[in-house]
């Protein structure tokens, strides 16, 4: 029997084609759907379900799909949804497989400003490398960190309306005026007016000033921009963290895919060794034909497994490198083997209350929710009366040479009467902005005690995952030199060695996806904690 993604596939026989396919056939409508929270885009893939003629091989690329005959494979929709991740996991067995990338516009996280600087010969990359790489150079922090000064631009702006405005003037004027068309036309006690008057001219040098004694809309709205720069930083930390995560996600899936081609080549080696002795005892009269072409079977069978983890092995570096920006065209190589270290599983309690006061969502949307409270508090203060002031001083005559001082000062106190529903509006738009950060809120602190709640389960699962799949490769591979030993002896055929081959093939794949399983959940934990950036460098220990 197969297993592929946790349901087992038994091979069927010809006569048994129908039944299979009418159920198959119900899954094909399904289409892969896109989830999006926090700025990443999750994504759904297919999954092929084919015969058993060769072992299973993860790929991750991004919105994969399968080109697979018609007759033996259908496709099955799933989403993943746990942890922020840049590629899809895809299961095939022998195909062809088809990527479509997602591009940076869609999620910034796969996207990066690569590097100018290109290191010759190839660049060694360490796990930590890449994380501090990612930091400097991912899209997704980048964008994040312009956000933060846009938003202070905006606090400045609003400070501005609180602050005087000085303005200095120099002026010279000619001028021509018609009195005529002033109104001031015919005779006044004998007096003849003219119909213009001038030329004239006269020149002014004066300093003006305004400032808003008090205005209580434009405090609040001040008051609201300093939370959402406040938001902003919050926000920037978080992207960081994200890149954290993302990074160490693409780092250990390359370090996977880099065990998988080892394991290939090492189960190529097997395969050709015991297809040689097979064709050696047959050139003996020893062994059937049968012995001969079913080890030639299992040959090319893990022949085309090393071509298709070599291939997704080069894709993972690709999409490791455009994430954490290296310069185009730059060779590496992984510096770090899949670690693994023993992990205590901390307290569920401790952990959610360190989670509360460290994660930087968090803390942007209390920001965020003491903003929408100030901004409704601005939009009622529409109602309220302000108070203005402005003054100015100079000098003005007909030349510069005999000028004279003179000043004007004002004070204006503004009460709003009617403004034809526009502050009743604000406040309306406030008050469901307010509504919707603090359901928001709330949605986040649930969300934050699930993903701590995830994190310690996949830790502890991981942790027995490890245990379990070392401990089967053991024991499959003693099941193989068993097995060889007795074939060569001529005990039994080379079925079982065959057998005993798909059980090694299948206890080192269990062991390299446990490695990265575990790796990848302490990731996931320091993220939900909220000190991703600090917490990879401490749990994670490259090799």
């Amino acid at each position: 029997m197969t297993k592929v993604m946790g349901l087992f596939f038994k091979p069927f026989n010809d006569d048994e084609t129908g039944k299979p396919f009418q159920a198959l056939n119900a899954l094909k409508q399904s289409s892969c759907i896109g989830l999006q929270r926090k700025g990443i885009q999750m994504f759904c893939d297919s999954v092929s379900l084919g015969d058993n003629s060769g072992s299973m091989v993860s790929a991750y690329s991004p919105n994969r799909r399968l080109k697979l005959p018609s007759l033996f494979f259908s496709l099955v929709s799933f989403a993943l949804a746990s942890i922020p991740v840049l590629t899809a996991q895809t299961v095939t067995g022998s195909g062809t497989t088809l990527s479509i990338p997602i591009s940076s516009s869609q999620n910034p996280l796969v996207g990066s400003v690569p590097d100018t600087n290109l290191v010759p010969g190839v660049l060694p990359l360490t796990f930590h490398d890449a994380i501090d790489r990612a930091l400097k150079q991912n899209l997704s922090g980048l964008l994040s960190e312009y956000n933060t000064i846009s938003s202070r631009g905006e606090k400045w702006q609003q400070l501005s309306d609180l602050l005087p405005n000085i303005n200095g003037d120099v002026q010279e004027v000619a001028e021509k005026q018609s009195l005529e068309a002033l109104g001031l036309r015919g005779t006044v006690g004998g007096l003849q007016f003219p119909r213009v008057i001038g030329p004239f001219s006269y020149f002014d040098l004066r300093a003006s000033a305004t400032q808003r004694v008090f205005d209580w809309k434009a405090i609040q709205k001040y008051r609201a921009s300093s939370r959402n720069e406040q938001v902003a930083r919050s926000n920037l930390k978080d992207a960081r963290e994200l890149v954290v995560l993302a990074t160490g996600n693409v780092y250990l899936q390359a370090i996977a895919g880099a065990a998988r081609v080892e394991t290939a080549q090492a189960q190529v080696a097997t395969a050709k060794a015991l297809y040689d002795k097979a064709v050696a005892q047959q050139q003996a009269g020893v062994s059937p034909a049968i012995d001969t072409l079913r080890a030639q079977v299992e040959l090319q069978s893990r022949q085309q497994q090393l071509i298709v983890a070599s291939n997704d092995f080069a894709k993972q570096k690709l999409t490791l490198a455009r994430v954490i920006g290296l310069a185009l065209g730059q060779e590496f190589e992984l510096a770090d083997k899949a670690p693994y270290e023993a992990f205590p599983i901390p307290d569920l309690q401790t952990t959610l209350q360190r989670a509360y006061s460290l994660r930087s969502d968090y803390k942007a949307a209390q920001d965020r929710l003491i903003a929408a409270q100030l901004q409704r508090s601005a939009a009622i203060a529409g109602y309220y009366p302000s108070l203005d002031f402005e003054a100015d001083y100079g000098t003005i005559g007909a030349v510069p040479g005999s000028l004279l001082p003179t000043y004007h000062v004002a004070g204006t106190l503004n009460v709003p009467i009617f403004q034809g529903g526009r502050v009743h509006a604000d406040i309306l738009k406030a008050d469901a902005s307010l509504k919707a950060a603090q359901a928001q809120l709330a949605d986040l602190r649930g969300q934050i005690d699930q993903d701590v709640r995830n994190a310690l389960f996949d830790l502890k699962s991981a942790a027995d995952q490890v245990e379990v799949a070392q401990s089967s490769v053991n024991l499959a591979e003693e099941t193989l030199t068993q097995s060889r030993d007795r074939f060569t002896a001529g005990v039994t055929d080379n079925l079982e060695v065959v057998q005993a081959q798909e059980a090694v093939a299948s206890a080192h794949e269990n062991l390299i996806s446990s490695l990265y399983q575990h790796n990848l959940a302490k990731v996931s934990f320091a993220r939900a904690i909220g000190r991703a950036e600090e917490g990879v460098k401490e749990y994670i220990k490259g090799k």
